[in-house]
């Protein structure tokens, strides 16, 4: 929001010149927020390959993502696009919450008892 539309819903508040007020808080819905935005930018994860040693950049959809019942069944996979490995990496909680919110393709795994 802009300085001068924040004291102009100040101003209409009707409060007195020296006390102080707070500051305008404007709702916004998502679809505002994002409003004349052209396109989003890719997101980029920085990997390294275990085999070879090589560090590099992938987008999300060079990678995956499978979410199992425990830690040792969640993690994330790429190819290595130095040698050609296949690499395969665990995924905590916050690794999970950055490759979901980047766009990354998810497989949840689900054991039948």
């Amino acid at each position: 929001m802009s300085t001068s539309a924040m004291s102009g819903a100040s101003e209409q508040s009707g409060a007195s010149a020296g006390a102080p007020q707070a500051p305008a808080v404007a709702e916004m819905s998502v679809r505002t927020a994002f409003a004349g935005m052209r396109r989003v930018a890719d997101v980029v994860f920085r990997a390294g390959c275990p085999d070879c040693r090589a560090r590099f950049e992938l987008g999300a959809s060079a990678l995956r993502l499978a979410i199992g019942a425990s830690s040792r069944t969640t993690f994330y996979s790429f190819t290595c696009p130095e040698c050609g490995a296949s690499v395969r990496k665990p995924a905590g909680e916050r690794i999970v919450e950055l490759l979901t919110g980047g766009g990354v393709r998810t497989l949840r795994l689900h054991s039948t008892l």
